[in-house]
């Protein structure tokens, strides 16, 4: 089954929790269900969602996978050459350890689906650090617009990113921290975390 979240709203907790009941209220409760699967696609999805809501899914016995729609959906060239893919959301895996009012975050994992990427381009990665092209970090989020205050990227000279970063708060207090993480294939995920210092 598929699902098409709205164009104005990213795909919340609410909306997967919404989603699973409309999937066994369709279904009922017959035992002859051939799939238990629904793909959601979205143009935006809340942060996290792919871990949080995919267990929320889980446990009702219903199996999700997350695909952001992408904007060559709108491009009718694209459309008629068939150069439109779904990407499954990646998996973002971010440490944060304090100490006083410093921070330091770590990328520990990054996983694709193996099924988006071509089998040539997959045989070149030896390390998960080569799917990501650039992270960026906003360390003080307030539900609003996303602040690139930092960032690590690699370019031709210096293939190489870095996995960790340190960051100092001027006072002491609760703060949003959103990583955003774009993959080698443009995709973007990411993560929010939420620390003392």
């Amino acid at each position: 089954m598929v699902h098409v979240g709205a164009v104005d709203t990213p795909v919340s907790n609410g909306d997967v929790k919404a989603i699973v009941q409309e999937f066994w209220k369709s279904v009922g409760k017959s035992s002859d269900i051939k799939t238990n699967g629904v793909d959601i696609l979205g143009w935006d999805f809340a942060f996290d969602i792919n871990e949080t809501a995919r267990q929320l899914a889980a446990a009702s016995k219903v199996d999700v996978k997350f695909k952001k729609i992408p904007r060559e959906v709108l491009d009718k060239k694209a459309i008629e050459q068939g150069d439109v893919h779904f990407f499954e959301l990646a998996g973002l895996d971010v440490r944060a350890k304090t100490k006083g009012k410093k921070v330091e975050l770590i990328l520990k994992e990054f996983i694709i689906p193996p099924d988006d990427v071509p089998e040539d381009v997959r045989a070149k990665i030896s390390h998960w650090s080569q799917w990501v092209d650039y992270w960026a970090v906003d360390w003080n989020y307030r539900d609003d617009t996303f602040h690139n205050e930092w960032q690590s990227y690699r370019t031709k000279k210096n293939p190489k990113i870095e996995l960790s970063v340190t960051h100092e708060y001027e006072e002491k207090g609760s703060y949003t921290i959103v990583v955003k993480v774009i993959d080698i294939l443009g995709n973007d995920t990411t993560k929010a975390i939420i620390i003392e210092v």
